[in-house]
């Protein structure tokens, strides 16, 4: 579910020696004359012991890592009244450079890739933004998420449709097969049937100065157990400068959440805002929050249950990386011979939220 930013409290443990005796390694008085010689004895027992002990520490070690094998990564979704859009990449080694031209080199061209509704089948064809005009890539936008900008200075390649026979419907299963680089990989997903929310609003946050908030929602979940959804959410308005704030629809943090505790119930939960292009707003104390005069597009999405759950260890994935105490994990998938990644299918709804002045 959303996470709603607090100012938690500390503690700090106070360090005592109660009770304890400190005995120090070495002695805290000079030595007396007519033992100095025994005391030269004791400082250099402790200086030869610890020698002989970091000496013997002292090991090289050397890790054979294997290279991982490579794989496909599959990144496709279907929308109702939209085509099917599939990303395609490989995997990178941990110790391959990050550079843009080595993500670059990650997409796959030329496979073939094929989504069936299990009436008809279509090739999807693979398009390129360098090779669009600048003028298509507002409607790129809208369909990949990605920003022009973005899509100007990177080129992104995806495989889709015009034929509208493969356009999403609620409720019809669609299957996906790609073969590429002799592998041949194949999912299933399903658009599931629309649960709008009931309700939608702005509701500022105390001690932000009555300026600063979160986008709250009521849904009332259906009676059958498996339920599951995903929260995006876009703001529409403008900077001071004319440009406009979210160019695409950002998924915060947790962002996917299922019915295996309100099942049949209604609730109402709050999502923080997400951040996706780095603008100011994301780097002081208004990230993560909405703010009065915003008007917000929620797009609120029924997933199958496996979607749920890459989603979920996903985010889990992501909020350990770095983190010392975590522990790695492994994605689920429900792609099939060997590929990582999702194909999804989004049931959607929209509502919009004007936060007032």
């Amino acid at each position: 579910m959303g996470k709603i930013k607090q100012n938690m409290p500390t503690t700090r443990a106070q360090a005592t020696k109660n009770g304890t005796s400190l005995i120090p390694l070495f002695p805290l008085t000079p030595p007396s004359p007519t033992n100095q010689n025994r005391w030269k004895r004791l400082y250099l027992l402790p200086l030869i012991t610890l020698l002989l002990f970091a000496t013997s520490c002292e090991k090289e070690i050397e890790v054979d890592i294997p290279d991982a094998e490579d794989k496909l990564v599959v990144e496709g979704r279907i929308e109702p009244g939209l085509p099917p859009i599939v990303i395609l990449t490989r995997t990178m080694g941990y110790f391959e450079p990050t550079d843009i031209n080595a993500f670059q080199e990650m997409f796959v061209h030329n496979a073939d890739i094929r989504v069936s509704n299990g009436t008809n089948e279509v090739s999807l064809l693979e398009i390129c933004t360098s090779s669009l005009p600048d003028s298509l890539l507002p409607l790129i936008e809208s369909i990949i998420g990605v920003s022009a900008e973005e899509l100007q200075a990177f080129d992104y390649c995806v495989y889709t449709t015009l034929d509208p026979i493969m356009f999403g419907t609620v409720g019809t299963p669609y299957y996906l097969t790609v073969n590429a680089e002799g592998h041949s990989l194949a999912s299933r997903t399903r658009i599931p049937e629309l649960v709008p929310l009931d309700s939608v609003w702005f509701q500022l946050w105390p001690g932000t100065g009555d300026t600063l908030g979160f986008a709250w929602a009521k849904l009332t979940d259906p009676d059958t157990v498996g339920n599951a959804y995903r929260w995006f959410a876009q703001r529409i308005n403008s900077y001071s400068d004319g440009t406009q704030k979210d160019p695409t629809f950002i998924a915060p943090f947790g962002s996917a959440f299922d019915d295996g505790f309100f099942n049949g119930l209604s609730f109402e939960f709050a999502y923080n805002r997400g951040e996706g292009d780095v603008n100011e707003d994301d780097t002081n104390d208004e990230a993560g929050f909405y703010k009065v005069g915003d008007t917000i597009v929620v797009k609120f999405c029924t997933i199958e249950k496996n979607i749920y759950d890459f989603y979920r260890a996903f985010d889990a994935e992501v909020f350990n990386n770095g983190n010392p105490f975590g522990s790695p994990s492994i994605i689920p998938t429900n792609i099939q011979g060997g590929g990582l990644g999702i194909w999804a299918g989004y049931g959607v709804t929209y509502d919009t939220i004007i936060a007032p002045l």
